[in-house]
């Protein structure tokens, strides 16, 4: 069958100067990014007259948006909810201003020592909201497994894809963020998911003391993960996102290039 793998990145883990990150990108041999943070700001908080010329800096390089790397959903659960609804939507006008489908997404922060499932009935009334709003607007909300969050296992992820039940609620697979809530990636996570996942983040942890490292160092099962997918005939992204220090950007060019490498020979065993 074999997939189709199209690699991106989270540029801001390399800089959060526009330019330094397409000059390391382009030497890695890669086109798209991931955008989250630029700057001083979230890309979802640049107004429309930035957001063209920052696409104009890209068209000039041939560089292209994977995915919007927004934080809509990273909120706790019990904070207020309109204002972040009206960032969603304006989450939507930037996807399509920058033309890309993918928005990642997350599920709301639950309190500490609380039980996720309390909190079931609120997320998904919220994220049905996201849904209502994104219905008819070409994109595909990418929910990613992010510890702490209502969808950190993967069978919490699976429900909230499930009970959204539309064809453009889909998972953003982060092995790296599945060590982190102690949950084995390969086959038990994988094997959930599989049928809904419609894009990659490349990121790897240990067990032992939740640390992040390069693809195929940790024990995220990467090389499995990325063979499962092969053998499905997936087609998407895998999007770089090295977290080799805790502090953006993650490390610079220099850990970023570890990382592509790291992805790169997981590729060429393959």
């Amino acid at each position: 069958m074999g997939a189709n793998f199209v690699l991106s990145a989270f540029a801001d883990e390399i800089s959060l100067d526009l330019k330094e990150e397409m000059d390391v990108l382009e030497e890695c041999g890669i086109h798209y990014m991931e955008m989250r943070n630029l700057g001083d700001r979230c890309i979802i908080d640049y107004a429309d007259n930035e957001i063209r010329e920052i696409k104009k800096q890209l068209g000039d390089r041939n560089f292209r948006l994977s995915a919007i790397g927004s934080p809509i959903g990273k909120i706790f659960i019990e904070d207020d909810f309109e204002s972040h609804l009206d960032k969603f939507k304006r989450t939507v006008e930037i996807a399509h201003m920058l033309e890309t489908p993918y928005i990642r997404m997350f599920s709301f922060y639950i309190p500490k020592g609380k039980d996720p499932y309390d909190y079931r009935e609120l997320v998904m009334e919220r994220w049905a909201h996201f849904v209502e709003s994104a219905s008819g607007e070409g994109v595909v909300l990418l929910h990613e497994n992010e510890k702490e969050i209502y969808g950190d296992i993967p069978e919490r992820c699976l429900d909230i894809i499930q009970t959204m039940n539309v064809p453009f609620v889909k998972a953003t697979f982060d092995p790296a963020n599945f060590v982190q809530c102690d949950v084995e990636t390969y086959p038990h996570a994988f094997d959930l998911l599989k049928n809904h996942i419609a894009y990659m983040h490349i990121k790897d942890a240990l067990y032992k003391d939740h640390s992040v490292v390069p693809a195929g160092q940790g024990d995220g099962k990467v090389a499995q993960i990325l063979k499962g997918l092969d053998d499905m005939g997936y087609s998407g992204f895998l999007s770089i996102e090295p977290h080799l220090n805790n502090s953006l950007p993650g490390g610079g060019p220099a850990n970023f290039k570890k990382a592509h490498k790291a992805l790169m020979d997981i590729l060429d065993k393959l």
